[in-house]
């Protein structure tokens, strides 16, 4: 029997992670959509992201089928996202007893009435999950204050393609690039995503003007602060581009950027633009609210820099600072190339391995009971 993965979407960063999941550890993903932020129209393509995935992989109709996975399937994973099909999962694997493993992504508990409403309920999840997959450090940590142990909550460290991002890209490949969007010479700082205020996009446009550097700020993205990125000064942006371009982003530009801050709602759980900048050697510069500094990927000075949420003047002497010392770039972006090799998707298929192997071994003498 296989293993059944409950998700979102078949983000692109995720196929290569499930193909391997599927291949060494016989899992099943299923698809149930949702989410209420504001994502790109490409980003929920289910049917597209369906018919490209090269693994067992279908639409879940809904917390129902979640309920009756167990079944069908050996072990159960889910998320802690998707509304009614983490309880509806969570159930199903009990009542038949299967083993679960919760996906965790969080690290501060969302603070709307949603959340405060299901907050026993997940808590319970929390606890009696016989183990838990984390994002990264920092969501173990709070995981594991939470079920009160952490022997048995394992990290899958957030990864992207290495051989996509980490790619040489040469002085001609940067020219057509520039020539291509319009970008003018010298140098340029990078944000790359959605063009939302929980990313920090009205404090990095606040920054901006007090950055003394001769630089263009680039942003490549849409959303609802789309208008606003688009009437800033030095600044250009991009309409979303192909993922294979945005190696290309990265090499051209001296430092990449992703000021997200923290809502009652949301709080960045990673951040894989972090990985994908780092992997063409690039500092990155982060708030605090990043998953990826608080994972421990961006280290201050050592991989890049931080800075506190929502200080516009902080992130500003920050760009100046990369800006004006390219030897400080340099010693950042090999840091930050070294470092961000570790997160690869051979070490989260072991992540979720060791995490299958904990929960299967304590659902066993339950099932023999």
């Amino acid at each position: 029997m296989a293993v059944a993965l409950f998700t979102t979407y078949l983000t692109d960063y995720r196929m290569a992670l499930f193909e391997r999941l599927a291949e060494r550890l016989g899992i099943e993903v299923l698809c149930f959509g949702g989410g209420d932020r504001y994502v790109p129209a490409w980003f929920t393509d289910l049917d597209r992201q369906l018919a490209a995935a090269q693994f067992p992989a279908r639409r879940c109709t809904g917390a129902r089928e979640a309920l009756a996975s167990a079944r069908r399937y050996e072990a159960v994973i889910a998320p802690f996202a998707g509304g009614a099909i983490l309880p509806a999962a969570y159930a199903g694997a009990r009542l038949g007893r299967r083993p679960f493993v919760l996906w965790a992504s969080v690290w501060a508990q969302p603070r709307s009435v949603t959340h405060a409403l299901a907050l026993p309920l997940t808590r319970h999840i929390y606890r009696h999950a016989d183990a838990v997959l984390a994002y990264g450090e920092h969501v173990r940590r709070f995981a594991g204050a939470i079920r009160g142990r952490e022997d048995d909550v394992y990290v899958a460290p957030q990864s992207v393609e290495p051989e996509l991002f980490g790619r040489g890209v040469g002085e001609g490949e940067i020219a057509q690039f520039r020539a291509r969007h319009g970008l003018p010479d010298g140098p340029l700082a990078l944000y790359a995503g959605r063009l939302v205020p929980e990313k920090g996009i009205e404090v990095l446009l606040d920054a901006w003007p007090e950055v003394r550097g001769a630089a263009t700020l680039v942003l490549i993205g849409d959303g609802p602060l789309a208008a606003r990125a688009s009437r800033a000064t030095r600044a250009r942006r991009l309409a979303p581009i192909a993922r294979a371009e945005l190696a290309v982003a990265y090499a051209a530009c001296q430092l990449a950027l992703l000021p997200s801050i923290p809502t009652p709602r949301f709080r960045e759980p990673w951040g894989l633009v972090c990985n994908e900048a780092m992997h063409q050697g690039r500092p990155v510069i982060a708030t605090t609210a990043v998953g990826a500094v608080a994972g421990g990927l961006v280290r201050d000075g050592q991989t890049g820099l931080v800075v506190a949420p929502g200080d516009h003047q902080g992130l500003a002497l920050a760009i100046d600072r990369l800006l004006a010392d390219a030897p400080l770039r340099a010693r950042l972006g090999d840091g930050a190339r070294r470092a961000v090799a570790a997160y690869n998707y051979d070490a989260a298929v072991g992540a979720f391995d060791r995490a299958l192997t904990a929960a299967r071994n304590r659902v066993a003498p339950r099932s023999a009971g």
